[in-house]
């Protein structure tokens, strides 16, 4: 997937892929994290989710990698926070109160760039690329993390028809794609309400991968 079909969306403000509220899987399974307040958290292609929302609400500190600029200049004003912005690689650093965003191509962010996080939650990021993409993001997600433990959410459907993204990304992907890294566990899953862009049928699962 080409980063100008990223900053397209964004520019034309087509993000239907964006809700209004928490995702609830993330509500109803984080807690399998298990994680003290102030642990903070990655949220990798994490656009202005309100799930950064959730988090800061509840007592985590928010770390994000996201492509367009225009994402994070709109949550931060969302979120009415007047963010510190610094040169950092060939990214760019939005900083606060407890969160921290990332500017730029995921693929140039470095583990001492991101700095120590104790879980991911990866809900839009894995499903957003491409097969032939995903086994080099999720061993450069393994190594800028340092291997924590992740919350992830996929899409399975049947991908014939409908083209991605989101992509279906089936279980037996996900234990391919970390089985170095990872040990995958099924959560829990939700039908999407009306299928997926209202065109087939869907479901989203939630997944607890612990390192290996």
């Amino acid at each position: 997937m080409e980063a100008g079909f990223w900053h397209g969306k964004w520019q034309r403000n087509e993000i239907g892929f964006h809700n209004a509220d928490a995702h609830p899987l993330l509500v109803a399974h984080f807690g399998a994290l298990a994680l003290a307040k102030g642990a903070r958290v990655f949220l990798p292609l994490c656009g202005k989710t309100r799930d950064i929302n959730w988090l800061l609400a509840n007592g985590y500190r928010v770390a994000g990698a996201e492509l367009s600029p225009i994402a994070v200049e709109q949550l931060f004003t969302e979120l009415g926070i007047a963010p510190q912005i610094a040169e950092a690689g060939h990214m760019r650093r939005y900083s606060a109160d407890s969160i921290d965003i990332f500017a730029g191509d995921i693929f140039a962010l470095n583990r001492q760039m991101l700095g120590p996080v104790d879980a991911i939650y990866d809900r839009a990021a894995l499903v957003a690329l491409p097969d032939g993409m995903r086994p080099r993001y999720a061993a450069h997600l393994a190594e800028i993390t340092g291997r924590a433990p992740q919350l992830l959410i996929s899409f399975d459907y049947d991908q014939s028809l409908l083209d991605g993204p989101p992509f279906a990304v089936p279980g037996d992907e996900i234990a391919g794609l970390y089985r170095d890294t990872y040990e995958p566990g099924r959560l829990g899953s939700a039908a999407v309400e009306g299928g997926l862009k209202g065109k087939c049928p869907a479901d989203e699962t939630v997944w607890l991968l612990k390192p290996r």
